[in-house]
């Protein structure tokens, strides 16, 4: 079997997940569609763009032709962000074959059709989705590269195509990999807790404290359970690394693009200028679009996720959208469980 692995594409992610791949003793082919990028890669293993402060190891190499990065591979690596990924795997698919391991880290939604990254993958190399990975979990880019431990999850309904990726991944160092069979809530979480993180941001650039970020978090963990049972998500999945993990260091650092945003919306910038001030995709902004049309397809209660669509896309005010959420009508802490979700929590 080949010692190689391609990486598509040459973000700041993309390149942490490289730098784990090289130091696990593969060769890294990481495709990108700039030259310039390319050259500098190679010729001086930075990445300035994305990671300013990171060397890379020798054996990633980087390309601009998807054909040179594709050949004599075992396995690719997508992370794309959500907006590219059906225009990447279109490109992807003359070099793509069933035998080869295919993983996924990008979290977000199509936002028109509100499918999942696996499905999109899916249908355009024309895979089978129980056959693709993802990966997810706390893990900032910036700290991986300097080699911090960190724990992600790799979760398929295949289980030896998930047990492959754990082996791809794993680092006894610093990058631990756990298994999940459900790929559905691995996903769903990744994506949605972009939304509560963006929140997290924007209450703390109101500098409203503490107490009101927990509050946002913790209910921001019960709309991602509402929405992920109806779609077929297991609700433990949310109390993992997936869910509860990626959340606690999303919404909570400054390494955080969704929560910068956010901070910078409570401080009164509009969208416009968050969106030109940021160097790198925002993926919260995309899915809280998504997530305001999934609530109203299934039927579920998001109020968080409403009350910050009408702040990005209706311009609303970020203290009318806060004062909102405090003047919603008194509830149980229980009553927004189904019934059957918690027996299953507490089981």
């Amino acid at each position: 079997m080949s010692d190689k692995v391609t990486v598509l594409v040459a973000g700041s992610w993309g390149t942490a997940l490289a730098c784990v791949l090289a130091d696990n003793g593969f060769r890294v082919s990481l495709w990108t569609r700039s030259d310039e990028q390319a050259s500098e890669i190679n010729e001086h293993h930075t990445n300035r763009k994305y990671l300013p402060e990171a060397m890379l190891p020798a054996n990633i190499t980087a390309t601009s032709s998807l054909a040179e990065a594709m050949q004599d591979t075992q396995a690719v690596i997508i992370v794309a962000p959500s907006k590219a990924m059906r225009e990447v795997c279109r490109q992807l698919k003359p070099y793509y074959h069933e035998d080869m391991l295919c993983v996924h880290a990008t979290k977000g939604f199509e936002t028109e059709s509100l499918k999942r990254m696996s499905t999109v993958i899916s249908e355009e190399l024309g895979a089978k989705e129980s056959n693709i990975v993802v990966l997810s979990g706390p893990s900032h880019a910036e700290e991986v590269v300097k080699r911090m431990p960190t724990t992600v999850v790799v979760a398929s309904r295949n289980e030896r195509a998930a047990a492959a990726a754990q082996t791809l991944f794993m680092n006894e160092e610093y990058f631990r990999v756990y298994t999940n069979l459900d790929m559905i809530g691995v996903e769903l979480a990744g994506a949605l807790k972009n939304i509560i993180a963006l929140g997290a941001g924007m209450s703390d650039g109101l500098g409203y404290g503490d107490n009101a970020k927990a509050a946002l978090l913790t209910r921001g963990i019960a709309e991602m359970v509402r929405v992920g049972s109806e779609m077929g998500a297991n609700p433990l999945t949310f109390a993992g690394l997936a869910g509860i993990g990626d959340l606690m260091v999303t919404g909570t650092s400054r390494h955080s693009r969704n929560w910068r945003a956010g901070y910078m919306l409570g401080q009164g910038k509009s969208l416009d200028e968050v969106m030109n001030s940021m160097n790198m995709v925002v993926e919260g902004i995309r899915t809280t679009q998504a997530a305001h049309d999934m609530s109203r397809k299934y039927d579920v209660q998001m109020p968080i996720a409403e009350q910050l669509y009408r702040v990005l896309f209706e311009k609303s005010d970020p203290r009318e959208a806060v004062e909102a959420l405090m003047g919603r009508d008194p509830k149980n802490e229980m009553e927004s469980m189904k019934l059957e979700i918690w027996q299953q929590w507490h089981s």
